[in-house]
């Protein structure tokens, strides 16, 4: 028998509710605002189907361009034969949430902005931008009465 080609095909797994979250949508979900330029996961809910979006749309993250009463309007990048096509996907908010991608960013502008003013206020100046994590010095790993040894080779011999 051919296989489905259909709409939700092999979405068995991609769809399923996670552990002790199965029967009816929180009223929570409906209660969190959200606006234009909101940065918003794309996450299906298979407690609602209507407003679900395409199984391709599941996971993907996308920018708020419009909200109605039930559903928000979602800009999604889609590579499409080697190019980048901007894909506007109406999404019911069942299905999505607020992203959580620029969270180390904000925190970051925040440490930083703190750090400038009280580094302002001693009149001294404070390095902001990310230093990369050098190598972990060397170090030799030993247990008592377990010091390391050099090994070498046996010099090569012929018996004739």
């Amino acid at each position: 028998m051919p296989h489905s080609f259909g709409y939700r095909a092999r979405t068995r797994d991609m769809f399923k509710r996670g552990f002790k979250e199965h029967g009816l949508i929180r009223l929570s979900t409906y209660l969190i605002p959200y606006r234009v330029g909101d940065i918003v996961d794309i996450k299906a809910n298979s407690a609602m189907q209507r407003g679900m979006p395409h199984k391709f749309y599941h996971g993907r993250t996308g920018i708020i361009y419009n909200v109605t009463p039930r559903a928000v309007g979602v800009i999604v990048n889609k590579v499409v034969g080697g190019r980048y096509i901007e894909k506007r996907v109406n999404v019911r908010i069942e299905h999505i949430r607020h992203s959580k991608c620029r969270q180390e960013f904000l925190d970051r502008v925040k440490r930083n902005h703190a750090a400038h003013v009280e580094a302002k206020q001693k009149g001294e100046r404070v390095v902001l931008k990310r230093i990369p994590v050098l190598p972990r010095e060397a170090h030799v790993v030993s247990t008592q009465g377990n010091e390391p040894q050099t090994m070498r080779p046996v010099p090569y011999e012929t018996t004739i």
